[in-house]
């Protein structure tokens, strides 16, 4: 019994040490040591990224949408998300580096080392190229601070236990294309806006049990996390639009159908509208490149 008693306490040390590693946050902030940003190619990572989307405040138009207070709520099965005030305050991230920028937007780890909540779309932004998160720090520390709070998240036991968000990403954070192989210079481009800066798959794509996303059925469709509707299917099989007229759309919201985007989309478009023409169309190109999924 003392041997079992022994082997048994091992094996709880070798599992706790074992989840310890696995669970540990990550940093690349090296990856943008000594960059140095651009704020005006940063304004284009700004949009493509659609920062604003999400942490702009609630009902933000226009000029108001470049004031990152944040405060806007995402319902989910595991809770309600807020997004967090990101201007350059210090209520928001005034204080941070070009490390800590990296760290949280390429890894989920914040500037004290905690996991960030997938709500954050860095398994996405993990793809961008180190140069795009120098010219975004540039950029965002042109824009209007904001003295407004951070609001908490609504999260309960046991998703509030911040490391196990190690496991989640250890298990689904997949550094992979979905799209690879040889690609044109417009699909690789195409592919970056939607893979990495715009997050495509992160509302277009379903997710398992856990939350992480079913590659395999990449953009093809997904239950809205709030409980309202249905995220369309865009692969070929269901989204059988022209490049030009998906890039159209992208442009003006205006459907070839004389309909008009709504919902979520509404804000992707006045985002992505401030691209250049050749983005749309890269995005459009890669759009009918993708697998198609029933």
């Amino acid at each position: 019994m003392r041997k079992f008693l022994l082997g048994l306490c091992l094996l709880i040390v070798l599992g706790a040490a074992v989840f310890w590693w696995v669970t540990r946050p990550e940093r690349v902030g090296d990856a943008v040591a000594g960059l140095s940003g651009d704020a005006s190619a940063g304004e284009a990572v700004f949009w493509a990224g659609g920062c604003a989307n999400c942490h702009a405040a609630p009902e933000a138009k226009d000029d108001a949408r470049l004031v990152l207070a944040g405060g806007q709520g995402f319902a989910t099965q595991f809770g309600t998300f807020y997004a967090p005030n990101i201007s350059p305050s210090e209520a928001g991230i005034g204080g941070w580096s070009l490390e800590d920028l990296a760290d949280a937007v390429m890894a989920g780890v914040s500037p004290g080392g905690q996991h960030y909540y997938p709500a954050f779309p860095y398994v996405a932004y993990a793809h961008a190229a180190p140069q795009d998160i120098a010219d975004l720090k540039a950029f965002l520390d042109t824009l209007p601070a904001s003295d407004a709070p951070s609001r908490d998240h609504e999260v309960g036991f046991p998703f509030s236990i911040r490391r196990m968000l190690g496991g989640w990403k250890f298990l689904f954070a997949d550094d992979a294309w979905v799209l690879d192989g040889e690609l044109s210079e417009q699909l690789t481009r195409g592919r970056y806006l939607v893979e990495a800066l715009g997050h495509c798959g992160e509302c277009h794509t379903p997710r398992n049990a856990l939350g992480g996303l079913e590659r395999d059925r990449w953009l093809s469709g997904a239950e809205n996390p709030s409980g309202q509707g249905r995220i369309p299917n865009i692969t070929p099989a269901a989204l059988d639009w022209s490049e030009a007229e998906i890039a159209e759309y992208l442009n003006s919201g205006f459907t070839p159908e004389f309909d008009s985007a709504g919902g979520e989309m509404v804000a992707v478009i006045e985002s992505i509208a401030h691209l250049p023409d050749a983005d749309r169309q890269a995005i459009a190109a890669y759009l009918k490149q993708v697998p198609a999924v029933e």
